[in-house]
């Protein structure tokens, strides 16, 4: 597997959480390839979660990958406040 990077950072809103395993998959639907790597840390101030996806530096189009993933949480009704960790 080609070196990742963290691609974007989220949380979700209070009370809501997701697991690595549903995490992956919906990452990987975003980005359309199996090598992505998900983790979760705990958050600073408060007691929510934060998110990293991780990919590929080589990968493509990431306006496009950051649609669908916004659509994908949102079908998941995930309320999640994305940070874009890559530059356009």
């Amino acid at each position: 597997m080609k070196h990742q990077i963290a691609i974007f950072r989220f949380t979700l809103s209070r009370h809501q959480s997701i697991g690595p395993t549903q995490l992956q998959a919906l990452w990987a639907r975003a980005c359309q390839t199996p090598q992505v790597s998900v983790s979760r840390s705990r958050g600073a101030t408060d007691d929510r979660p934060i998110y990293s996806l991780y990919a590929s530096q080589q990968l493509g189009d990431l306006p496009q990958v950051e649609r669908r993933l916004r659509l994908l949480l949102e079908q998941n009704d995930l309320r999640a406040s994305l940070i874009p960790l890559h530059v356009a």
